[in-house]
């Protein structure tokens, strides 16, 4: 069997991938990984407001109670609120049931340890292993050994209060605009800027089991830019469907990706002495003019690959306070142990509050460089010859030695297709379009 599990927890189409019996199984072989030697283990469940969730959910609530642990069902909350509430209520697993920004067909299970962590690749393939093997060793309790279910009352208002805290100062006087995607953050962010005193107005947080992002949250912020200037707000937010990613928008109506965000906090961070090594942890896919930026102020940038668990690993290894992506999922380590769309929402409004500028003004310190995506199309077997070949190594060279630090080359081979993406960035657009086209046409001609 191929790899269950891929960079953030199982997922497919509901009921046709990500079957109820799959997610029997999940619950079952994940509980017993996860609770070896406690006495009576506790899992916590949350969800998404995807129609698909309660089916999904009950089939993975039996998994975990046939093997005797307790299930804590929380209900519809954003998955960070599972990161922190597993530390909090001292569970020893919780498992989110979302497909994040993925349209409503999907959904996936992700787990987290009782530290509020992912799982590392070991235990998601020992997990598999389980499952491959029929549940071998894996215990069934029978009469008052089976796990109970249980529903958690008040799980919102403390993931709330814990998320205001985080924040050293109110709102007031502040016009927030946001846009909860239909999605998890549709109760808990319009809640949490209210009781900060910001006067809120909000978009698309009417989930019906099948809206959660269809043409809103981060993925399609469009509606929020315009909403944001027609309202007079002084900022937008955009969520995902769980609440783990946050993009912004100013008050003149421009996107504030995950870059600007990162800039921006950083950038502010430092002034307060509260950036460790003076140090943000970005993927290959941040924008050069965030490197040029943070250059300027000092600030070390290092990179991993995409996908917010490698941003992850690099932050614990150095203790780094603020790291994450483009498309905004931002950790900060001090609040919380993954990508939290209302931390992320509530320093940056807190940033505006404090320095008393506007979002504009704040984002003006990174100059995006234009970027151009072509793909070349190869076959599979041959998707590292942008390592191998000279002459493809020989061009690529040329051409960074051409941008002279202001641009840059990233090849990446797709996951799924056959083919490589590549992607150049620099200050002048029709320079780098004719540089990338002409980049991929090598590589495919080099493959043929």
């Amino acid at each position: 069997m191929s790899r269950m599990f891929g960079t953030d927890g199982v997922r497919g189409i509901a009921n046709s991938e990500l079957t109820s019996d799959l997610a029997y199984s999940l619950g079952k072989a994940g509980a017993h990984v996860l609770t070896e030697g406690a006495h009576k283990p506790k899992i916590l469940v949350g969800m998404d407001t995807r129609i698909s969730g309660h089916m999904l959910e009950s089939a993975l609530v039996a998994g975990i109670l046939s093997v005797g642990a307790e299930a804590v069902c929380l209900g519809v909350i954003p998955t960070p609120a599972i990161a922190y509430l597993t530390r909090k209520y001292k569970a020893d697993a919780g498992v989110m049931i979302s497909a994040s920004h993925n349209p409503v067909e999907y959904n996936g299970i992700k787990f987290f340890n009782s530290q509020g962590y992912k799982l590392s690749d070991e235990l998601e393939d020992r997990i598999q292993s389980i499952i491959e093997n029929n549940f071998e060793g894996v215990p069934c309790p029978i009469g008052e050994d089976i796990g109970r279910k249980v529903i958690a009352e008040g799980a919102l208002e403390e993931y709330i209060e814990f998320a205001k805290s985080t924040i050293d100062i109110d709102l007031k006087g502040m016009k927030v605009a946001l846009d909860c995607a239909n999605g998890a953050a549709y109760e808990v962010a319009v809640e949490t800027f209210k009781q900060l005193g910001a006067k809120v107005s909000v978009i698309n947080n009417d989930p019906d089991g099948i809206n959660i992002n269809k043409n809103c949250g981060s993925t399609h912020p469009e509606e929020l830019m315009e909403y944001v200037v027609k309202k007079g707000c002084d900022l937008g937010l955009a969520f995902d469907g769980d609440a783990d990613r946050c993009l912004a928008v100013d008050e003149k109506g421009n996107l504030i990706n995950g870059d600007f965000i990162m800039g921006i906090c950083g950038k502010y961070m430092k002034e307060k002495n509260k950036l460790h090594k003076n140090t943000v942890v970005v993927t290959v896919m941040s924008n050069m003019g965030l490197f040029i930026a943070m250059d300027k102020e000092n600030i070390n940038l290092i990179k991993t690959k995409v996908g917010d668990r490698y941003v992850l690993e690099e932050m614990l290894k150095e203790d780094y306070k603020i790291g994450g992506e483009q498309s905004g999922h931002i950790i900060f380590l001090d609040y919380n142990t993954t990508g939290d769309g209302l931390i992320t929402g509530l320093q940056i409004s807190s940033i505006i509050k404090n320095t008393g500028n506007k979002l504009s003004q704040l984002a003006s310190i990174v100059k995006e460089l234009p970027q151009v995506l072509v793909n070349a199309k190869i076959p599979n077997h041959k998707k590292d010859i942008y390592k191998t070949d000279s002459e493809i190594i020989e061009e690529i060279k040329k051409i960074e030695e051409k941008m002279a630090g202001r641009g840059r080359v990233l090849i990446r081979p797709s996951g799924t297709e056959p083919l490589v993406r590549v992607m150049l960035e620099g200050e002048d657009q029709m320079e780098i379009d004719n540089l990338a086209h002409s980049l991929a046409k090598l590589i495919e001609k080099k493959t043929k």
